[in-house]
């Protein structure tokens, strides 16, 4: 017989069919009561008294509820030896009425909903469907999700959970072993590792985010979409002085007009005051909501064309739907992004808004003129994408197999630091094409200026100014992404906590 992990109090708690007792029973004819496996197995009394009989095991001082000390010493005498912070994640994942500890009914609260969630997990990592893991199965699926491990790593893992010396684990065997555990496991890594829903530097060109399958279940991942944005416009309106300024040096800074930054807010402010520095933000922050709305819904629907079987996308596809989702997205509000650029550019009373922007422009160059620098801007999304999600993949993958021992939260600073570095590597890339785009969509603003072409741009560039003239505005730009990031990730996570998404 297969020798279980957990003691047999604990095991005892659930039926074979990977039921809890306790969950929904419905009377038989017989008068029996049948589990949710739909067989005799299990009586409403015997359920009950054994889930009572691990509580009160469980329950130390006996008091009727379930404090961090009693699970540390209650499930020591059961010889499930757990850390503090395991403890303190199973109070709070059951605790409902917030008192810091776990009555009964919460106890059997906690034990139904962890086990749904164990049996998810257990699902996505079985890629046979045979009911059993082995270490290739485990291989597959991080490296599915761009985290690399070798076999030698996936047995370690498998030997921790494996007693009966299978090198396989079943339903039952994972299930013992994570019962009263917090779980670990792939779902947590894109849970801790949120990427492109988090920061917000002003370009929106990020492969969106995967979501659990809990997650969408749920209802969660709109609710961190829009804790998203929410935080893109607190984190744009506070850093929108130097994104204007990194505008203005891109459109006029030439070798004979050298701008610096301390003169070119200057001479912003001589010319329209400390209002002037936010010129161009209002549409900025406008545009949040309808792009990520639809770079999401195109994210999805690509997923489902590109036909894959798995719940998670690998990297390189990915990379494919990201970047056919953000062209999809950036070609639907591109009109803003000129807007944008135009009032950001505006003299003092040029324009009495947006729409008075808008009118002028559609009345003096025509629909045409709201497509200038599309070309540009749509080359730029495979070089941002691109290279920011391998750098943050490369830096998340090094972490979780140097650092990750006991969990895959690698905490605020690596997340912010990975984020930072990732988003700097992917701007730098694309800033080329970043600053022609800015170039073309300014063009008609200057009158009797002639029409030139993407690549007739780059040429004269690099004639009149070098290889140094395609990173005007460089400098401003790289300043306002660590304010940037720090900010959206506050406000990100404090929307979060309004919005009922738990913090994990």
């Amino acid at each position: 017989a297969r020798r279980s992990l957990a003691s047999p109090v604990v095991s005892g708690v659930l039926c074979p069919c990977g039921s809890p007792h306790g969950s929904a029973v419905e009377s038989s004819g017989g008068g029996g009561n049948a589990g949710s496996c739909g067989r005799s197995l299990c009586e409403a009394s015997e359920q009950d008294r054994r889930l009572r009989a691990l509580f009160q095991k469980l329950d130390v001082n006996r008091d009727g509820a379930l404090c961090i000390h009693d699970l540390a010493v209650g499930l020591g005498r059961l010889g499930l030896h757990r850390s503090e912070l395991d403890l303190r994640k199973i109070v709070k994942a059951g605790d409902k009425d917030l008192d810091g500890q776990l009555d009964f009914e919460e106890f059997v609260h906690y034990l139904q909903d962890h086990e749904k969630k164990l049996r998810l997990v257990f699902k996505s990592l079985d890629k046979k469907n045979d009911g059993r893991i082995d270490a290739q199965e485990i291989v597959q699926s991080l490296r599915d999700l761009g985290v690399k491990i070798s076999e030698q790593q996936a047995e370690k893992i498998l030997k921790s959970m494996d007693k009966n010396g299978t090198m396989t684990i079943d339903w039952n065997e994972w299930r013992d072993y994570h019962l009263l555990h917090p779980v670990e496991n792939i779902p947590e890594i894109i849970l801790y590792w949120k990427h492109s829903t988090i920061f917000d530097v002003g370009e929106n060109l990020t492969v969106p985010d995967e979501f659990t399958v809990e997650e969408r279940q749920t209802g969660m991942w709109w609710r961190h979409l829009v804790a998203g944005g929410g935080a893109g416009a607190v984190s744009r309106t506070c850093t929108a002085p130097l994104d204007r300024l990194k505008v203005l040096m891109q459109v006029h800074a030439s070798r004979s007009n050298n701008m610096c930054i301390i003169g070119g807010f200057t001479q912003m402010i001589r010319e329209g005051g400390p209002r002037s520095l936010w010129r161009g933000n209002g549409i900025n922050v406008l545009k949040i909501a309808p792009e990520s709305a639809i770079k999401f819904m195109a994210y999805e629907q690509i997923k489902r064309f590109i036909g894959t079987d798995q719940e998670m996308l690998r990297i390189h596809e990915r990379l494919l739907a990201g970047s056919l989702a953000g062209a999809i997205a950036q070609s639907s509000i591109y009109p803003m992004e000129v807007l944008k650029t135009r009032m950001a550019l505006r003299k003092t009373g040029q324009y009495s808004g947006m729409l008075d922007c808008a009118k002028n422009i559609l009345a003096k160059e025509g629909m045409a003129a709201f497509y200038k620098g599309y070309i540009p801007n749509m080359l730029g999304i495979i070089p941002y994408a691109g290279i920011d999600l391998a750098v943050y993949e490369t830096l998340k993958n090094t972490w979780l197999q140097r650092y990750a021992v006991n969990s895959a939260d690698p905490g605020v600073f690596v997340l912010l630091a990975c984020g930072t570095i990732s988003s700097t590597c992917g701007q730098l890339a694309s800033y080329p094409l970043a600053l022609v785009r800015t170039r073309m969509q300014a063009q008609a603003s200057v009158e009797g200026a002639p029409e030139v072409t993407m690549r007739g741009l780059f040429k004269h560039i690099l004639k009149t100014e070098g290889a140094f003239g395609l990173y005007r505005g460089l400098a401003p730009n790289f300043m306002k992404v660590i304010p940037a990031v720090s900010i959206s990730y506050v406000v990100y996570e404090n929307l979060k906590m309004t919005l009922g998404v738990d913090s994990r």
